[in-house]
């Protein structure tokens, strides 16, 4: 089994016992993956319940930002969200395109997408699809997607630019994703780099801030902004599971920072990337 494969499993183990955490336990912790703060508070995720279409039982408390906010989804509007979970964006994203809208859910994880469908069934939510597959090979055709959304996933995935040539192969000439994710700004330590753990709660699986912009322009988006920045602190007491105390102390006084962002992009109306055997390149 390769690296990236023994990565994803790990991925799929960790998810599939989150899927059975309630969301207090998830949101003291990173991204759900353990190692749990007695400093509880929110460490990554933001409040979704203001927004309209919100399910508390959707809620999981996984995500790192509110992507479905900037979003700009209109009515009739067909919306995908990557790394579903228990369908908390997917239903938020239906109040936005409303009944003459579809929304589909992909998540790797059979325990999510069972959890995300029977909340769908009890809603009556006959407009929303939960789908299982893989984010580098979507379970959809080419161009349907009028925007995609996405909270704290691409970070665990470790062929992110395939994620990105799917992203833009699924969307329509013209549409738009909205993703919130974590990168890095300066060197991560190795401890929390390599531990397989923190890869599953989405801080070792990120890359540098400005190597995860240049593939979002390298694969042909246009119109790419950043909506919204956030730095994420991690309680010492997580820390310390991971880093010696003098490495906590680096962290918190280097060059080295942890943020979560939301990036915006379209795909262009009309054809500009440069295709290896096309004679532009």
């Amino acid at each position: 089994m390769s690296t990236d494969e023994q990565l994803k499993e790990i991925v799929r183990k960790k998810y599939s016992e989150i899927a059975l955490q309630d969301k207090e336990t998830n949101m003291s912790s990173c991204c759900g993956a353990g190692g749990c703060s007695t400093d509880v508070y929110n460490i990554m995720s933001e409040d979704y319940t203001t927004l309209s279409g919100y399910n508390a039982d959707a809620d999981l408390g996984l995500g790192c930002g509110l992507p479905t906010q900037f979003a700009q989804i209109k009515k009739g509007d067909v919306v995908v969200d990557l790394g579903s979970g228990a369908g908390n964006d997917c239903f938020i994203a239906r109040h936005e395109t409303g009944e003459t809208g579809k929304v589909i859910g992909i998540d790797f994880t059979t325990a999510m997408v069972d959890k995300a469908r029977a909340n769908a069934e009890v809603r009556g939510f006959n407009n929303v699809e939960f789908r299982q597959g893989d984010i580098e090979a979507m379970p959809i055709t080419s161009n349907v997607a009028d925007v995609i959304v996405s909270n704290c996933v691409l970070n665990l995935v470790p062929n992110k630019d395939g994620v990105f040539k799917e992203i833009y192969r699924v969307l329509k000439p013209g549409g738009h994703f909205s993703i919130s994710d974590v990168v890095l700004v300066g060197a991560l330590p190795e401890g929390l780099r390599k531990d397989a753990e923190m890869y599953a709660g989405c801080v070792s699986g990120a890359i540098q801030k400005e190597v995860y912009m240049e593939l979002i322009h390298a694969n042909g988006f246009e119109a790419v902004v950043i909506q919204k920045e956030k730095a994420i602190v991690i309680p010492d007491d997580i820390l310390i599971n991971y880093l010696t105390p003098a490495q906590i102390n680096d962290l918190k006084t280097g060059n080295t920072g942890i943020f979560s962002v939301t990036v915006f992009a379209k795909k262009p109306m009309t054809e500009n990337k440069c295709v290896p055997g096309g004679g532009c390149c």
